[in-house]
Order: structure tokens, then C-alpha cells, then sequence
């Protein structure tokens, strides 16, 4: 095993740059005024004891921790079994978020079974429904699947932030920058997801969750006075 691959598998070093991130992403976010916009409808669900599907795109990804109230319930992420994936299921759970897994071994019935048994628990789950490899801002039907086996209702979520980062990831992820002005913004996905969807109807359904995840996104961007961010 290479030198390169060991320090990659280290559980020390992954735990001291979780540790890393995660401060970071607090102080960020501690040293900056942000809003937050259209929360309401998804805190009176969970305040009733029901958990959501939780949407967002890959790039927005990092502040979470501040999307979801957990004073109001469980929550539980899904991240990618790889390397990048593992790191941010640490991140995450710095913030005491549950996580699964998605392993390229495991069958896709395999893990829904198991995030359908986390909603039943009592979880809300989130995922980012262009990941974990993209391509960038391009839903799958996922949510629209577990929306349909267990009729909970669906929230696409974002934030910006008037100074951040932007990596040269296939997602151009994006971090807050200190002592800025940043908005946290929430939307309910109202279309209803029946039982009975054909191969059409969820195809549709999917374009609508892809484009209101856009609309949430962009209308965040403007918030905070940027211009809406675009591949």
C-alpha cells in the first residue's frame, strides 16, 4: 500500500481534517449574519411529529447542520462510501447527524430498505440528489421513491452567502467565507407523488423537484445579492 493511500485511510488524519472542517464551517458561520427564509412549513411538520425528505444540491451541501433544526427531530444523512463521502459523514456527525452509507456493493432495494426503516424511526433523511458523483444539478427520482413508499413530504433547501468559496469539484462545492452576510432558504415540494406513477409521471415529477431545487438555489444566490450560480 502506498504512503498516499495510507495517510488517506487514516483514522487519525480523517479525524483531524473532520475536525478541521467542522470548525471552520462554526466559525463561518458564527462570524456572519445570516437569515433565515421559509422554514415555517417544515418546522410545524416536524413539530408534529412527522419527518420530511430533506433536498438539496451537492454544492450546498456544507451548512446543513444549520437547515435543520434538531430540537424538532432526528436527522440522517446519506453520504458515499467513498473516501470524499466518508469525510463528509464525519463532518456531519460532528454535528450529530446519523448517516448511511451508500456502498457501491450494496443493492439500491438494500438501501432504501434501510433509509425507509430510518424514516419509520422517527428520521428525517437528507440527500443530496445530485451526488455522490453528479452530474451536478441533476436530480434523480430517489426522493420521488421514498416520498412514494412512505408519504412524507418533500423540501428542497439551499443557502448562500455574499462572500464564500468555490471549489473546482464536478460540483463547484461551496463554502461560506467568514464575516459575510448569508441567507439559509426553505421550500416545500407541493406536487403530489402517488402510489400508482408510471415511468412518464415520475420522469415528470422529477423535473419538477430538479427545477424547484433551482428555483431555491437561485433564489438564495439573489438573497444575498449575487447573481444565481450556473454550470
Amino acid at each position: 500500500m502506498s504512503l498516499r493511500r495510507k495517510l488517506a485511510d487514516s483514522p487519525r488524519l480523517n479525524g483531524a481534517v473532520e475536525a478541521l472542517i467542522a470548525g471552520y464551517v462554526r466559525f463561518a458561520h458564527a462570524t456572519s449574519r445570516w437569515e433565515r427564509s421559509g422554514f415555517e412549513e417544515m418546522a410545524a411538520e416536524l413539530a408534529r411529529g412527522e419527518p420530511v425528505i430533506f433536498c438539496v444540491w451537492h454544492q450546498r451541501l456544507i451548512m446543513a447542520p444549520w437547515m435543520f433544526d434538531q430540537r424538532l427531530g432526528k436527522f440522517c444523512s446519506l453520504t458515499s462510501s467513498a473516501r470524499a463521502g466518508r469525510l463528509v459523514g464525519g463532518v456531519l456527525g460532528r454535528f450529530g447527524f446519523a448517516t448511511v452509507p451508500m456502498s457501491s456493493h450494496k443493492r439500491h432495494v438494500a438501501l432504501s430498505r434501510e433509509v425507509l426503516r430510518r424514516i419509520a424511526d422517527g428520521y428525517t433523511v437528507g440527500i443530496a440528489v445530485d451526488g455522490p458523483r453528479g452530474p451536478a444539478r441533476i436530480a434523480s427520482t430517489v426522493p420521488l421513491v421514498w416520498a412514494r413508499s412512505t408519504g412524507k413530504r418533500i423540501f428542497v433547501l439551499s443557502w448562500s452567502a455574499r462572500r464564500r468559496i468555490r471549489a473546482s469539484s464536478w460540483d463547484r462545492f461551496m463554502l461560506p467565507l467568514p464575516f459575510s452576510r448569508g441567507v439559509l432558504m426553505c421550500r416545500a415540494f407541493n406536487e403530489e407523488v402517488p402510489r400508482g406513477l408510471d415511468v412518464e409521471g415520475t420522469e415528470e415529477l422529477r423535473r419538477r423537484l430538479e427545477q424547484a431545487l433551482d428555483d431555491v438555489t437561485d433564489a438564495s444566490d439573489i438573497a444575498v445579492g449575487r447573481r444565481p450560480d450556473r454550470f
